[in-house]
């Protein structure tokens, strides 16, 4: 089975209290919270393909969390993994491999992999004979943010959309890792979770006060 997850940010205290506002005690709570949800579901055969931001330890510390993580681990670099990925003690040979961004196939669809949401992704008109998509873009890097209210109000106009009589697919999954509790999912998996929060009306309105932006950009 092949998983996916995204801004894990172990180690990273401060999304306790701000931000992501977790309500963890302490880092080492969250820490442990976010290990033992992940070997809950992953096997040792499974693959893990984890979209950016997974560690904001050192080199040291962040060999001490993937120790203990079931599942061979696959990275898609984001913006806060250099932190420890240039860490001459850092030890990648955990990872099949590292990666800016790539295209893989997942049970006869693309998946287009980037930590950073990629608004017109390569395949994103491309349908099967019955009108479903064949191509979805999995990403990371804006939490639960005004980013991410951004991003869903694009894809609302696009779905929205017709051009040359048809409506455009619009497919993309914000695999942030408070959306499915910390676990790592498959793509049907992360699928349903993205029909379950627009569904139940869990995008805020991106006009919403209450929502700020991620201030994870430097």
């Amino acid at each position: 089975m092949r998983y996916y997850i995204s801004d894990l940010h172990f180690y990273h205290a401060a999304l306790n209290t701000r931000m992501d506002r977790r309500g963890f005690n302490s880092v080492e709570a969250m820490n442990t919270h976010m290990i033992e949800q992940w070997n809950g579901k992953v096997s040792n055969r499974d693959e893990v393909i984890i979209l950016g931001d997974l560690s904001f330890g050192k080199g040291i510390e962040t060999n001490q969390i993937i120790d203990r993580l079931k599942g061979r681990l696959y990275l898609i670099e984001g913006n806060h993994d250099k932190r420890y990925l240039d860490d001459k003690e850092f030890d990648r040979s955990r990872f099949g491999w590292i990666k800016h961004y790539e295209e893989l196939n997942d049970d006869h669809r693309k998946v287009v992999l980037c930590h950073y949401p990629i608004i017109c992704y390569n395949g994103q008109y491309r349908v099967d004979e019955n009108g479903n998509p064949k191509t979805y873009m999995l990403y990371g890097h804006v939490h639960d943010t005004q980013d991410q209210r951004l991003v869903e109000r694009f894809q609302d106009i696009t779905r929205a959309t017709p051009i040359h009589d048809r409506h455009i697919p619009c497919n993309m999954i914000n695999c942030f890792c408070m959306y499915s509790d910390y676990k790592p999912l498959s793509l049907d998996e992360w699928i349903e979770v993205e029909k379950k929060r627009q569904g139940n009306g869990t995008n805020p309105s991106a006009e919403d006060p209450a929502v700020s932006f991620s201030g994870l950009q430097a």
